[in-house]
């Protein structure tokens, strides 16, 4: 229920430039304007404001003078009204931090008096029994203030509200917000927010920070050993230790699922390590009970130096993280300190350039497809063509695969690739209908349910289409995940394609697994081929591939054969199909059909 009585008390004009004081414990009826506005005699205020712990005061700045409702005392937990008679002795029973809050309320600087009054609401911690003690109340207090002649302050009317529950619900909402659930530590958010402006100071004071990056070392065997919720009980109890061995002003923060970002302030290199020697110390000593048992842990950890080392938050969770790296790969529990490297950084910069442009290939339609035959050894005529993508630059420049794809891999593009590859090869089969191509997929297209979704959105489910497909996925790909790998070349063949393993013998796959794939072609890795001619172990292991591929019932393609005699050798093992510069190189698919069409009108 609204409370008109006080809401009027807020929001009305001061009535005149000196209203006559009401005695302590009511509120002043001194204008007429206030007297219209007064509950009748049957309207309890006073019992409606306490039971809903509020209580409202009439402030007068400039004498120091509060006239506060009669349920005051027992709402504030106050023995009198005389104990905050005045705003000076208000004052001294609100929390020394929370005293500016209430001031900058009041009057705060920018904050003008047109002659209606200037409304505030402010919250702080209120301490009835005086500041020495521990008992404290969190208030809401909101009302209005009226200038003086000056311009500032004179006259204060307002309602104070007790909101401890509230106030708790708010804190651990902001803290939930703030916080990772699992460990109570800094989110990812908050935590480079900090480092930000950590970063920001260092930048503008010239003091050397550190920003430090812990792992947990072991999770995965204790993951599997013990269950993920006992894993999670030593990542949240490895972040409970560091941070006991925080100095003051230090903060850490989860970073992501077993590491910790650790900001460290006005500390250079030699500081930094002795810190990260003190966290790894203090980890690897803890006993951490679980669930299951008494366990222990290690962290490794890496640190950059903050601003002399990185200029952004960016470059400083990249080194911390590339520092982490080298420190894990020496053994568990060590730390490494980031070192400036040109070649490095030149690396970084031509695989962020090449991303770029790769991104903008694909939106832009500049991504081409090439064809390289591949010919029967019988007939020494093309059969297949496998379709290989380059990219056309802004200026014109044809750029191979092998300038941008592995780096387009190693950061998470190759799905893009393969899709856009995908498009262009389906529709060049549509085009011509006696054209068999092979198509080269990544080991993420071989996990990627969408890809399949697209070649049957593609081709219609048109057999016609998808029978003269081959799909090619390398050994490495298929032996990472076997189990995923059969799967998908199953449902190729459902829809009709044909598959092959590409590179075959660099993985050196087991017999076994190459039954379980059940694929139709075996492409023998080129590093066998190439120097067959010289190399008597190469062309014994040709043989006895080709062997086990005709056990199984499949087909053999050899790579990079770049001459006669390396033809020659392949065809007289048994090899089905010859594949490289001898028999062609890749050109560009409108090459080819340029080419086609002035054969067919020739």
């Amino acid at each position: 229920m609204d409370r008109p009585t006080v809401n009027a008390l807020l929001h009305a004009a001061e009535p005149g430039p000196a209203p006559r004081e009401a005695a302590a414990g009511s509120l002043p009826d001194s204008a007429s304007a206030n007297d219209a506005l007064s509950p009748p005699a049957t309207f309890d205020l006073i019992g409606i404001l306490s039971g809903v712990d509020e209580t409202a005061y009439n402030w007068d700045i400039a004498a120091d003078r509060v006239d506060w409702e009669s349920n005051a005392p027992g709402v504030l937990g106050m023995r009198t009204l005389a104990e905050i008679s005045s705003g000076t002795n208000f004052q001294f029973l609100i929390a020394p931090e929370h005293v500016a809050r209430r001031q900058q309320a009041i009057g705060a600087d920018g904050q003008l008096d047109t002659g209606k009054g200037v409304p505030y609401r402010v919250q702080y911690r209120f301490m009835p029994k005086g500041r020495r003690s521990d008992v404290s109340v969190w208030l809401e207090d909101h009302g209005r203030w009226w200038a003086g002649p000056n311009g500032k302050p004179a006259k204060a009317r307002g309602v104070v509200r007790v909101i401890n529950e509230r106030y708790r619900e708010e804190q651990r909402l902001l803290y939930r917000s703030d916080h990772d659930e699992l460990t109570g530590q800094l989110n990812r958010i908050r935590l480079t927010e900090a480092l930000g402006a950590v970063l920001a100071r260092a930048q503008r004071t010239g003091n050397s920070c550190a920003f430090l990056m812990a792992s947990v070392n072991n999770l995965a065997v204790i993951n599997e050993t013990f269950g993920f919720d006992v894993g999670d009980e030593i990542i949240a109890a490895a972040g409970r230790v560091i941070k006991e061995k925080l100095r003051g002003g230090d903060s850490i923060g989860r970073y992501s699922s077993n590491k910790f970002g650790i900001i460290l302030n006005d500390c250079g290199p030699g500081a930094m390590r002795i810190a990260a020697e003190r966290f790894m110390k203090a980890v690897r000593e803890a006993t951490i009970r679980t669930t299951a048992c008494r366990l222990s842990a290690t962290v490794s950890i890496g640190g950059v130096l903050v601003a002399d080392q990185a200029q952004s938050v960016h470059q400083a969770l990249s080194h911390a993280l590339h520092a982490l790296d080298k420190a894990r790969a020496r053994r568990h529990d060590s730390f490494y300190a980031y070192e400036p490297s040109p070649l490095r950084d030149s690396a970084r910069k031509r695989n962020i350039l090449v991303a770029e442009e790769v991104i903008s290939a694909l939106d832009q339609q500049r991504m081409l497809l090439a064809l390289q035959p591949i010919v029967a050894t019988a007939t020494r005529k093309p059969a297949i063509h496998e379709c290989l993508l380059r990219m056309q630059k802004p200026d014109g420049t044809i750029v191979s695969a092998g300038d941008f794809i592995e780096v387009a891999e190693q950061l998470g593009l190759s799905r893009l690739i393969d899709r856009r590859t995908l498009e262009l090869s389906v529709a060049l089969a549509k085009r011509h209908p006696d054209l068999r191509l092979s198509v080269n997929v990544s080991g993420l297209t071989c996990s990627d349910h969408d890809w399949l979704v697209a070649l049957h959105r593609l081709t219609g489910g048109q057999r016609s289409i998808t029978e003269r497909l081959m799909i090619e996925i390398t050994e490495t790909t298929a032996i990472h995940d076997l189990d995923q790998s059969i799967a998908f070349v199953d449902t190729l063949k459902e829809l009709g394609c044909r598959t092959a393993i590409d590179d075959f013998g660099a993985g050196y796959t087991s017999f076994r697994n190459l039954k379980h794939l059940a694929v139709d072609m075996v492409k023998i890795d080129g590093a066998f081929v190439k120097n067959v001619t010289q190399d008597a172990s190469d062309r014994v292991f040709i043989r006895m591939m080709v062997e086990l591929a005709n056990n199984f019932g499949m087909e053999t393609v050899a790579e990079w054969v770049v001459d006669q005699a390396t033809a020659d050798i392949c065809a007289n093992s048994g090899i089905t199909y010859l594949q490289g510069f001898h028999f062609g190189k890749p050109f560009l698919a409108s090459e080819y059909l340029r080419n086609l069409a002035q054969a067919e009108a020739g």
